[in-house]
């Protein structure tokens, strides 16, 4: 890896640990874009955003429950059960060819926007 590739991913990661701590999105939406663009592939990337995200959600979860906005019961049944889920996605992940999961997660990102957009739009209607 050379210096300019290490503080470019030194700079993204850091943008993209704003990004999730701002807006509490998870390292999927942020970090697997970051590191295609850093020349990983779409099965790489995924994995190293699963590891990477562990630190920041840890810091995130810590910084959230002193604010008091944490509710341990519902992010434990959603974490457990979550475990189930990765393990099917892997192996999906890893039975798909890149360029069709690489096409996936580009829908997944439009959905997200989408999803956002509507409800940034419908929020904007109801305000007093």
């Amino acid at each position: 890896m050379s210096a300019g590739t290490v503080a470019l991913a030194l700079a993204l990661g850091l943008g993209a640990g704003v990004m999730s701590g701002l807006f509490g999105v998870g390292g999927g939406i942020l970090f697997v874009p970051t590191l295609v663009a850093l020349g990983l592939g779409q099965v790489e990337a995924a994995a190293t955003s699963l590891l990477a995200i562990v630190p920041t959600a840890a810091v995130g979860t810590w910084r959230q429950a002193r604010y008091g906005n944490l509710r341990v019961k519902p992010a434990a049944v959603l974490g457990i059960s979550s475990v189930v889920g990765v393990e099917a996605g892997v192996l999906a992940a890893t039975s798909l060819p890149e360029d069709v999961l690489r096409r996936l997660f580009g829908a997944l990102l439009i959905a997200v926007a989408a999803q956002l957009a509507w409800r940034a739009l419908r929020e904007t209607r109801q305000l007093p």
